[in-house]
């Protein structure tokens, strides 16, 4: 039985890779350190009893290493999670996310006896190393935009242009090879965990998979956690009494993957794949279908907030192109969204739920008004 370290192990995406490598017949010890704004300290009751759990901090040498004695493999995880916050807590962000990755990878040079264990490593990346989307011209073909301007977004002109002839353009999926933007420290932050990591893995010789995640949703997923992603902030909202808060139009596209989609990518990643890799459906959904889901799962039928107004940094459309991950992963079926959404509301009847949306609102406006 081949031992697997999974740090970040209790959270969201974490704790559902843990349990099907458990069910899959690994050993598995989870490095964790219950960070505040996700787990309040506490063990979450979704914790796994068959995993060996560490209490430790990626960012210190100590935990890794009493983590990485007998293991075989590492799904690395452990990560701050939050492109608004990262803003105002830009080193926190860098420390945790870049930090923590390259102390791994000091370690792993330093101690041979360790390193010649290690068969594989997998790290959690984001698309949001992207930046903006990919887009299609009718007329030029694909482009990759820089931001829009700020005179286009307060004229309430929300679509992308194509920077030849003017027209709007179209948005298609995004490849591995489309140059990185990195708009804000939190990208930035995982953009180096993931070269960090694929550089180190190059010269010490370990094969090494960086999955760079859409909008992973699902239950477990916080519901008192502003940060967490657009889905369960909308689901809190709705739970809460109040109205989702939509930008600019609300139809903006995203790739929302469920996350037991992305456990067993996870998983699989131990014995395929080799380099970067998008993890998304490739089906892009809008903000307004995002809250129609929603709605009907709950039995609600309460109207969004469509504001008209923007965020400066936030991109319009992105979706992902999976054509390497199928090539090299297989062919897969990803959860529809329906069914997936009715998981989370599920799961959210007897889950914690605190509109924290105004608070982050309050935040945002306090360091990144314009």
């Amino acid at each position: 039985m081949d031992k697997v370290l999974v740090t970040g192990g209790l959270g969201f995406i974490g704790s559902h890779t843990v349990d099907l490598l458990i069910k899959r017949g690994h050993e598995v010890t989870v490095l964790d350190n219950l960070e505040w704004q996700v787990h309040h300290g506490k063990v979450p009751e979704h914790a796994n009893p068959e995993a060996t759990y560490i209490r430790g901090d990626v960012r210190y040498a100590k935990h890794w290493i009493k983590a990485l004695k007998g293991t075989d493999s590492i799904i690395h995880l452990a990560g701050a999670v939050g492109v608004g916050q990262s803003f105002w807590q830009a080193r926190k962000y860098m420390d945790i996310n870049a930090g923590g990755t390259a102390t791994l990878f000091e370690i792993l040079t330093k101690e041979s006896a360790l390193r010649k264990k290690i068969e594989r490593i997998v790290v959690a990346s984001s698309k949001s190393c992207y930046g903006e989307g990919a887009y299609r011209c009718e007329e030029h073909g694909v482009f990759y935009p820089e931001q829009r301007p700020l005179s286009q977004l307060k004229k309430k002109e929300w679509e992308m242009k194509c920077p030849q002839c003017g027209n709007d353009a179209k948005p298609t999926g995004i490849r591995e090879d489309k140059p990185m933007q990195n708009l804000s420290p939190y990208s930035l932050s995982k953009y180096s965990t993931e070269r960090l990591s694929l550089d180190f893995a190059y010269s010490l010789g370990i094969h090494t998979v960086a999955l760079r995640y859409f909008n992973v949703y699902g239950p477990r997923q916080s519901l008192s956690n502003p940060y967490t992603g657009v889905m369960a902030i909308f689901l809190s909202r709705l739970k809460s009494g109040n109205r989702p808060f939509l930008f600019e139009d609300g139809r903006q596209l995203r790739d929302y993957i469920y996350v037991g989609d992305v456990a067993r990518i996870n998983a699989d990643a131990l014995k395929k794949g080799n380099g970067v890799y998008n993890v998304g459906t490739g089906k892009p959904s809008s903000l307004v279908e995002v809250v129609g889901y929603l709605n009907r799962s709950l039995g609600t039928d309460t109207e969004p907030v469509i504001s008209n107004d923007f965020r400066p940094g936030d991109n319009r459309h992105d979706y992902a192109d999976n054509t390497l991950l199928r090539k090299s992963f297989g062919n897969m079926e990803f959860r529809d969204m329906k069914s997936g959404i009715e998981e989370l509301v599920k799961w959210s009847s007897k889950a914690d739920v605190h509109d924290m949306f105004e608070k982050e609102e309050k935040e945002r406006k306090r360091y990144l008004s314009i």
